[in-house]
C-alpha cells in the first residue's frame, strides 16, 4: 500500500487517539487501550514499508505519548454497566453499521425466498414448519381462532422457554460466525426462510393483517435482535478474513471481543420479546390500534438504539462535544 493511502485510511483514528491524549473527546481507558493497540500495529506497519518517514515518526511520538497515559491511569469505573450501555456498546456498534446492514438484507432475502416458495411449492410450508404446526393451524383457523397457539401453554412457561430458545438462536447465528460467516448465514437462512414461508401461509388463508397484528407484537424485536445477533457473527467472521494491519489472531480477537458485546446488547431485548410473546401476544381480542402501537414502539427503540444513537454519538465524539468515561 502506498504511504499516501495508508495514511489516508487511518488519519482519522490517530487525530481521535491524538486529541484523546490531549483531554479532548474519547477519554475511556478501554477503548484508549484499543486504540494504543491499533496504533502500535500501525507503527510495526510503516517502520516495515516506509522506514524514516513522517509517518513512522508521528506514529512513534503517538505511542510514546500514550504508553505512560494509559497503562498508569487505567483503572475500572464504578458505574461500568451504565457506561456500557450508554457509551461504550453503541460508540464500538457503529463501526459494524456494515455488518448489520449485511446481515439485515440476508434476512430479508432469505425471507422472501421463503414466501416464494411457499407460493410456488405446495408442500413447501409443511416441510418447513411441520405438519403437526400447520395441521394444528388449519384446526384453529376453522375454529375461528386462528392465533391459538400463543393461548395454549402458561404464561410463565411460555415466556421462559421462548426467551431461551431465542437466546440460543442468537448464540448459534454468532458462534458459527467462526465458519468464515458461512455459518452466521445459513441461521439467517434458515430463520429466513421459516418466517417467509410462515407469513405467506396466513395470506393464502385471508389472515395476513391477522398473523401480522398478533405475531409481529413480540416478532419486530425478536427478529430485529437475531439480525443483530447475526451482525456479531460476521464482525466475529470479518476478524478472521480481513485483518487489515492487526496480526490475524489480534484481529480475531479483536472480532470475538466486538461480537461478545453485540451479543451482550441483545439479551435485555431477547427478555422483552419473550414477555411480549408469553404475556401479550395471547390477547388477540386487543383492539388493532393497540397492537399496532406495540409494534411502532418495539421498532422504534431498536432503530433508535442500534442505527440512531450510534450515529449520534459518534458525531457529538467526532466534535469533541462528549466524552467517555
Amino acid at each position: 500500500m502506498r504511504e499516501a493511502a495508508f495514511v489516508k485510511q487511518n488519519k482519522d483514528k490517530w487525530v481521535t487517539f491524538e486529541n484523546a491524549l490531549k483531554g479532548k473527546g474519547l477519554s475511556d481507558p478501554d477503548a484508549l487501550s484499543d486504540l494504543y493497540i491499533e496504533i502500535t500495529d500501525h507503527l510495526s506497519y510503516a517502520k516495515t514499508f516506509y522506514r524514516g518517514s513522517n509517518t513512522e515518526f508521528y506514529l512513534n511520538a503517538l505511542a510514546s505519548q500514550a504508553h505512560q497515559k494509559i497503562y498508569k491511569t487505567k483503572r475500572e469505573s464504578k458505574n461500568r454497566i451504565v457506561t456500557f450501555w450508554k457509551t461504550e456498546f453503541p460508540t464500538m456498534f457503529y463501526q459494524h453499521r456494515r455488518e448489520l446492514l449485511i446481515a439485515f438484507l440476508a434476512f430479508v432475502f432469505f425471507s422472501v425466498v421463503g414466501a416464494f416458495s411457499a407460493a410456488n411449492e405446495g408442500d413447501f410450508v409443511r416441510s418447513i414448519l411441520g405438519d403437526a404446526y400447520v395441521n394444528m393451524t388449519l384446526e384453529n383457523i376453522k375454529n375461528n381462532d386462528p392465533m391459538a397457539v400463543y393461548k395454549q401453554q402458561g404464561k410463565f412457561n411460555m415466556f421462559l422457554g421462548i426467551t431461551i430458545n431465542n437466546i440460543k438462536v442468537a448464540v448459534f447465528a454468532f458462534a458459527f460466525g467462526v465458519f468464515l460467516g458461512i455459518g452466521t448465514l445459513y441461521i439467517m437462512l434458515r430463520n429466513g426462510i421459516m418466517l417467509g414461508s410462515f407469513q405467506y401461509f396466513f395470506y393464502d388463508k385471508g389472515l395476513l393483517w391477522e398473523s401480522v397484528r398478533t405475531i409481529w407484537i413480540h416478532g419486530t424485536i425478536e427478529i430485529a435482535v437475531i439480525i443483530i445477533a447475526g451482525c456479531a457473527g460476521l464482525v466475529l467472521a470479518n476478524g478472521i478474513l480481513f485483518p487489515g494491519t492487526y496480526t490475524r489472531l489480534e484481529s480475531f480477537k479483536r472480532g470475538v471481543k466486538n461480537g461478545l458485546k453485540i451479543m451482550v446488547s441483545t439479551v435485555p431485548f431477547f427478555i422483552v420479546a419473550g414477555f411480549l410473546e408469553g404475556f401479550v401476544t395471547r390477547h388477540t381480542e386487543m383492539p388493532d390500534w393497540l397492537a399496532i402501537l406495540i409494534i411502532l414502539g418495539s421498532l422504534s427503540l431498536i432503530i433508535y438504539y442500534y442505527i440512531i444513537y450510534p450515529y449520534q454519538l459518534h458525531k457529538r465524539l467526532k466534535n469533541g462535544s462528549v466524552t467517555i468515561h
